[in-house]
């Protein structure tokens, strides 16, 4: 709790920065995080029983309003991803990121005595299912992190490795069908990871400033407020997806080392509560929220620092936002719920 503390802490300084000292926008995040240690502390009290009682129609639920999403959806930037429900506008892939892991975790307990191939294709058409109606939408960025989870839930259940292989095989020889089938956007994101500079006031800027940004820091970082690509209003999007940007230039390398033994601290620690879950439910569980957690983490700067694709992936815990933050901490609230019952459900 102390790490995610700290992370969360980080969150204001740096948004106090990137947003050129504008209070309202700390506030927001300051409410963002209240009301997701709300949902930390509530599911963190939920027993496991009721936990696992909620896979199914939280899964249901969300299918439904991903599938009304498609038909009824509000269209905003040339995307359908929100849903207007009367009272609020909801984005219902965010409930995906804990219900496909949640769903799949409990069908596997449920066949965990006889586990054979064809469960795996049945928990594979679990995630496809939600998966594709997000590509659809379409948000590249939120796909990939539900079918990470998915698939880590998939290999934590026993996946062969000769099946991985087979299915990695298969992905490299469908690459151009794959390509094709890639939005306009899609493709020249991934043609400006390979040369940025082909559009550099375009399509390439973000790629350029973030990494002109993460190298001007130097060792020591350029020093609190004092970041040139962030308030000259060189680096785009630097409260929410581009903010570690924003902390490298002002940090420097020693603070981005910091932050990352944060990070480093928050996954060891899942991971030892994976390996002592009482479970085979919430050992994939546990698991997938780790390793889900670590690639929202990688991702980001990866994405940040110029080695992937801009998918439009929150740094966790520090990128301004309610929706991440929730869904982030309401993981980490069933990951100390598994802590907090295992001596129960061991008696």
């Amino acid at each position: 709790m102390t790490a995610l503390g700290l992370l969360m802490c980080t969150s204001l300084v740096v948004l106090y920065s990137a947003s050129g000292g504008n209070w309202n926008r700390v506030l927001g995040q300051s409410v963002n995080i209240l009301v997701a240690l709300v949902a930390l502390w509530a599911m963190a009290n939920l027993p496991l029983h009721y936990l696992m009682r909620t896979a199914v129609p939280m899964y249901v639920i969300g299918v439904s309003l991903l599938i009304g999403v498609a038909l009824f959806g509000e269209i905003n930037n040339g995307a359908r991803r929100w849903l207007d429900i009367g009272i609020i506008t909801i984005q219902p892939s965010e409930i995906m990121k804990i219900a496909v892991p949640l769903m799949m975790a409990w069908y596997f307990e449920k066949y965990e005595a006889r586990l054979r191939f064809r469960n795996y294709i049945v928990a594979a058409l679990l995630l496809l299912l939600p998966v594709g109606l997000i590509l659809r939408q379409p948000d590249l960025g939120t796909a990939i992190l539900i079918a990470a989870s998915g698939f880590f839930v998939l290999f934590l259940a026993g996946l062969s490795w000769r099946v991985m292989l087979a299915l990695a095989v298969a992905a490299a020889a469908s690459a151009p069908f794959l390509w094709h089938s890639l939005h306009d956007y899609q493709r020249l994101r991934i043609l400006m990871l390979l040369d940025p500079s082909q559009d550099a006031l375009g399509k390439g800027y973000h790629t350029i400033q973030a990494t002109i940004a993460v190298g001007s820091g130097g060792i020591l970082g350029k020093g609190y407020l004092n970041g040139t690509q962030t308030h000259l209003d060189f680096l785009p999007e630097r409260s929410t997806d581009f903010i570690f940007a924003v902390f490298s230039e002002e940090f420097g390398l020693l603070g981005n080392i910091i932050l990352l033994g944060f990070y480093l601290f928050v996954i060891v620690r899942g991971f030892m509560i994976t390996a002592n879950a009482s479970t085979y439910f919430t050992r994939l569980m546990a698991g997938s929220i780790t390793l889900t957690f670590f690639t929202y983490a990688f991702v980001n700067m990866g994405m940040v620092s110029g080695i992937l694709p801009v998918v439009g992936v929150p740094l966790p815990l520090v990128s301004y936002g309610g929706t991440s933050m929730v869904t982030l901490l309401l993981g980490f609230g069933m990951l100390m719920s598994i802590h907090t019952h295992k001596k129960l459900v061991q008696t």
